[in-house]
């Protein structure tokens, strides 16, 4: 795996405008989920910015030169993660440090979009918890245009027009960005990608909240994040033996079952054979893989010597492992 960065900034701490409350604690939860993978091994080489008092103020011309030398390096994935003030008008949008006398005075959004576009790194991801954040990627001479450049990945905490929320101290966004990283939304193989990321947060949220914004021009998602995944890759693979089709119905009988009680006199004991088929079923059944037919759940279907049957879900893992993408 080529080398990851990430720099992550939170701000509270303003000079001349009003300072923030949670975003610094927002920063340090995404450097801390970042660092590292469910099973402790490396992920991201993290650098933290943060503001939280004058004495560790950020000032326009160090945050310009932190997001320089971030995109500067050859890697495989550089992420941008900024929590603070946000500002739009019409010349376009604004991420605000602590020495900014007004909101127009922090990097515009155009020049950290300028660093991902001239950067070597493979895949450039920019994620932005402020006010008004979604105009990042927009054209400044015509905002409902966005144009990216081929790995660049932009979400945000909220349209152009919007503000960005915040409760109980920190930022709505982040925390569910953070929620999504620790495995929300892991696919079945564990891994974690910014589409993913962005569905849960959007499903996370009413109609009536703040709106994330993503943006995208990626031929394939990066992994942000690896999890343990739900099952085992050992399993999963076990789909296209069991499932030689997809439309294909897996009979059961009781002798799949290993379970003893509520078994009728002269029904057949358990086959060790089947029972660890079953064991594999039950777990796609619990990752809505395979559904019961006819049956309202597995043990039925086992002791009624019905069948189970490939969900779409199932029978998109079973087409992914058929052509050996998994």
């Amino acid at each position: 795996m080529g080398k990851r960065k990430a720099l992550i900034v939170g701000i509270d701490y303003y000079e001349h405008i009003s300072s923030l409350f949670g975003c610094v604690r927002d920063a340090h939860s995404v450097n801390a989920i970042l660092e590292r993978h469910s099973t402790g091994q490396k992920n991201f080489d993290t650098r933290l910015m943060t503001a939280t008092g004058d004495a560790t103020a950020i000032a326009r011309s160090d945050l310009k030169d932190a997001i320089e030398e971030l995109f500067s390096t050859e890697a495989e994935v550089a992420l941008l993660y900024f929590a603070g003030h946000g500002y739009v008008e019409t010349a376009g949008g604004y991420i605000c440090t602590s020495d900014a006398k007004r909101a127009d005075d922090g990097v515009a959004l155009t020049e950290v979009v300028a660093y991902a576009t001239s950067t070597k790194a493979q895949n450039r991801i920019i994620v932005l918890d402020s006010c008004h954040s979604g105009s990042a990627g927009a054209r400044p001479t015509s905002p409902g245009t966005t144009e990216l450049s081929d790995g660049l990945t932009i979400l945000t905490a909220s349209t152009a027009e919007q503000y960005a929320s915040e409760e109980n101290g920190a930022g709505v966004f982040t925390e569910l960005f953070v929620d999504a990283l620790s495995g929300a939304a892991a696919n079945l193989l564990g891994a974690i990608t910014p589409g993913s990321v962005y569905a849960h947060i959007d499903q996370s949220l009413g109609e009536w909240a703040q709106r994330p914004v993503f943006k995208t021009n990626v031929k394939t998602f990066v992994s942000l994040r690896q999890v343990d995944p739900p099952i085992t890759l050992a399993n999963l693979q076990l789909i296209t033996t069991l499932f030689p089709s997809a439309d294909y119905e897996f009979a059961l009988d009781p002798t799949f079952e290993l379970e003893m009680r509520g078994r009728d006199p002269g029904t057949p004991d358990p086959d060790p054979e089947n029972v660890a088929k079953f064991d594999v079923l039950r777990k796609y059944n619990r990752v809505n893989l395979v559904v019961p037919v006819g049956a309202a759940h597995m043990w039925n279907a086992a002791m009624e010597s019905k069948a189970c049957k490939l969900t779409v879900l199932g029978e998109h893992y079973r087409r992914l492992v058929d052509k050996k993408l998994i």
